[in-house]
């Protein structure tokens, strides 16, 4: 019986890749350390798992900004807007062009199109493909990595996301073809990878199909069958491991079963059932064997030995130890680095924390299980056992989880709880005589640059170092020129900056009951961009307002509206890791309960508008669109019920972020925001396709320019995308914003975009008074 893990986190214990990405984009390293950076994180990856007694080490899961960008390098699909840029710069300058954006020497491209991960916070660079593409072996990445584990004395299983997915994963930038008619085109390429891999004697290669979780069409699952069997007739000699995760097979599962591969791994956290279906099916073959992701690679909760040992076995028993491989659910990059960094108790105490396992406590449960099924139990096998079941039983009687008084008021929540007094149409009216704001108004979705000034107070103050008066007083400085930058520079409605904030999540979770913290459990969200998601242990509830101080003192400097800026209910939920002892469902309506509480208080404090943040809401659906309906349900509630607590006047904002919206429109527009801004650029206002043809019937802030990106937009490249924006839907409905916050760019880039776009608003305004008065 063998170990097998999908993936590792590659951002370094101690987040040496960020730091080092960030060091080479400002120029103050070479590429040469970037690289070494690199090497060494993959080095000490293969050795722990090694060490602990992974069987098959994965390779190629490493990545310096994104695997599907890093595959697109590989296939050659780089889009022919960055071709004047690669003949100037080096290979790894152009994979960050693709990834962020560059402004450089006279040179000016855009960074691609990114979204999310099917349901995770990771996000991806979106391929694009055109009619005519073409495919060819750009980059060796994949053999280079395989060559290099085994040179430092490590056999891998190289990991790479299978053509279909590749194909599914990408945006077709012409009309009249489907991505999956590209598929012969693609598998020579994919040919001549494996043909590599094959000459170097690798033994397994992973294929990652994760749209097999999907609902497929005909052609889709066509595509599956006629790819792997013709990996199977030119490589029969080549193990490939075909792994799906994230949810069951499905209507799929005939169809994966069918194909002709050595191994398929199963997400047995997701969907446990899918054992039972394969088992009892007849259709795997006598020959093919299944790889049990029990040990969950999404959530940080400790394995529970004995319901897994009970599902191995039965595996065992009908197919042969032969035939078992135990894994992680899915890759680890969802799973924080190490739980043994976790040290301070005061952040996270040990109760808490002996429930918990991080991707190196997860390597070790995968090869305990191991043991404990196969027999060859040593005493530190033993001893894990019994601390596993210890800690296990320990949470089920843990009284720090219940709070009586949260359930109660769960369930005495009635449909009026749910619902604004009056529908838009009367609000609105409402709201235009009482805020008097111009035609396109303009607004940011709420941080502004964090500098490591302002970071290192928040860390000086947490370690005592810095009173509380003088940290207050350091915030309100900052908050306060914020302030005046924005009324210099003529924006609309004003933000406070968000200064005293770690993360939006984390804000919150640090002042709401049943949370706990790590210092070191961050999680890669992008590129160099890593959160450190809240653990929620038990149940949620407000002990006293969040917010109301910092935004009382901003709306106190200026005449101009501030914003309250909240984070919703479902993001704070799909953001942290989440307990995994109730229904989702419940806990998202305990922190909505929470943020309406804050929502009121904002109100009474003198804040008439107030942004509640749910760039998770389309994150957050299922993977099966069978599963949809349900889901929607409870978390447009959950937004709902966090909104519904104020007078018709006061205007609610919020804001989403890399989604697809067109499948579920008409649950956006039932949220019944005031105002929703959402990301727009990179796709150039494609995304506001969806509002136009469901003739969205509230206002709307389009992101006219990218901040996942440094670099500055001009005026017109504003006016273009605006003028976009108005040929769709009504310029009454329109305001003007970045796509998200500003928390991670720099002041200098930050002020001179935001005075093109209050300039391109301006343009706005004349154009549109212009075609009246005409």
């Amino acid at each position: 019986m063998k170990t097998n893990n999908l993936g590792f986190p590659r951002i370094g214990s101690n987040r040496e890749l960020k730091k080092a990405s960030e060091l080479y984009w400002s120029g103050q390293i070479t590429a040469d350390a970037l690289l070494t950076v690199g090497k060494e994180i993959r080095l000490a990856n293969w050795r722990l798992q090694s060490q602990a007694g992974i069987d098959l080490i994965p390779s190629n899961d490493f990545s310096f900004y994104d695997q599907v960008l890093d595959l697109s390098l590989t296939l050659g699909v780089i889009p022919e807007q960055y071709a004047a840029f690669a003949k100037e710069n080096s290979v790894l300058d152009l994979y960050f062009a693709m990834a962020r954006g560059a402004q450089k020497e006279g040179q000016d491209v855009v960074a691609m199109e990114m979204t999310k991960w099917f349901d995770t916070n990771y996000h991806y660079i979106v391929p694009e493909f055109t009619k005519d593409q073409e495919f060819k072996l750009f980059s060796n990445k994949i053999i280079d990595e395989y060559k290099e584990a085994k040179a430092a004395g490590f056999e891998t299983k190289p990991v790479i996301i299978g053509p279909v997915s590749y194909l599914l994963l990408g945006k077709e930038k012409q009309e009249g073809f489907h991505s999956i008619d590209l598929i012969e085109k693609l598998l020579p390429v994919y040919f001549g990878i494996l043909q590599k891999l094959q000459d170097e004697k690798v033994a397994y290669v992973q294929f990652d199909e994760p749209f097999l979780a999907l609902n497929l069409t005909d052609v889709e699952r066509a595509a599956l069958v006629h790819t792997y069997t013709k990996i199977n007739e030119k490589f029969p000699q080549i193990k490939i491991i075909l792994a799906n995760y994230f949810d069951c097979f499905g209507e799929n599962l005939a169809t994966a079963l069918s194909l002709p591969v050595h191994t398929f791994h199963l997400d047995l956290v997701r969907c446990p059932l899918q054992l039972d279906d394969i088992l009892e099916s007849n259709l795997l073959a006598e020959t093919t064997s299944l790889s049990l992701g029990v040990v969950d690679g999404r959530n940080i909760w400790k394995n529970d030995f004995k319901k897994s040992v009970a599902l191995i076995q039965k595996a065992v028993d009908a197919l042969g130890a032969d035939r078992v491989l135990i894994a992680p659910s899915c890759s680890l990059i969802h799973s924080p680095c190490d739980l043994d960094l976790e040290t301070n108790e005061a952040t996270l105490t040990a109760e808490v924390k002996q429930w918990l396992a991080f991707a190196k406590q997860k390597i070790n449960e995968v090869v305990v299980l191991r043991n404990l099924v196969s027999g060859e139990i040593t005493d530190y096998d033993q001893a894990l056992f019994e601390e596993n079941t210890l800690a296990n039983d320990n949470k089920k009687k843990a009284t720090i989880i219940h709070n009586a008084a949260v359930k109660e008021r769960v369930a005495a929540i009635t449909t009026e709880d749910s619902q604004r007094n009056n529908p838009f149409s009367v609000r609105r009216q409402l709201q235009i005589d009482a805020l008097q704001l111009p035609l396109f108004p303009t607004t940011t979705i709420g941080s502004f640059p964090q500098t490591p000034e302002v970071r290192s107070w928040r860390a000086k103050f947490k370690k005592g170092e810095l009173s509380q008066e003088a940290y207050d007083g350091l915030i309100r400085k900052e908050t306060e020129e914020t302030i005046r930058f924005q009324e210099e520079s003529g924006i609309d409605v004003l933000v406070h900056g968000e200064f005293e904030r770690n993360d939006m999540v984390e804000y919150f979770g640090e002042q709401l009951d049943g949370f706990a913290f790590t210092k070191n459990g961050w999680v890669q969200s992008y590129g160099s961009r890593c959160v450190k998601p809240p653990v929620i242990y038990g149940d949620v509830s407000r002990p006293q307002p969040m917010t109301v101080k910092w935004a009382e003192f901003a709306q106190s400097l200026t005449p101009k509206w501030v914003k309250g800026m909240l984070t919703g209910p479902v993001t704070i939920l799909q953001w942290s890791f989440v307990r995994n002892d109730q229904a989702r469902s419940v806990t998202c309506t305990q922190i909505a309960l929470a943020i309406r509480d804050e929502v009121v208080d904002l109100e009474k404090a003198g804040i008439k508008i107030i942004q509640i943040d749910e760039p998770a809401i389309r994150e957050g659906l299922p993977l099966r669109k069978e599963e949809w309906a349900t889901y929607l349900d409870w978390a447009i509630k959950a937004f709902r019920i966090s909104a519904s607590g104020v007078s018709d006047n006061t205007q609610i904002h919020t804001h989403m972020c890399y989604s697809e919206f067109n499948d579920i429109i008409e649950n956006i527009a039932a949220m019944d925001a005031d105002v929703i801004t959402i990301e727009c650029s990179r796709s150039q206002m494609e995304l506001l396709d969806a509002f136009a043809d469901f003739k969205y019937p509230n206002e709307i802030g389009p992101g006219v320019y990218d901040i996942h990106s440094p670099r500055v937009p001009s005026r017109q490249e504003m006016v273009d995308l605006l003028e976009k924006a108005a040929a769709v839907i009504p310029v009454d409905q329109l305001w003007v914003n970045p796509d998200c916050g500003l928390k991670t760019r720099h002041w200098d880039e930050t002020k001179k975009a935001l005075i093109e776009m209050v300039n391109a608003a301006k343009q706005m305004r004349v154009n549109a008074e212009t075609t009246i008065t005409v």
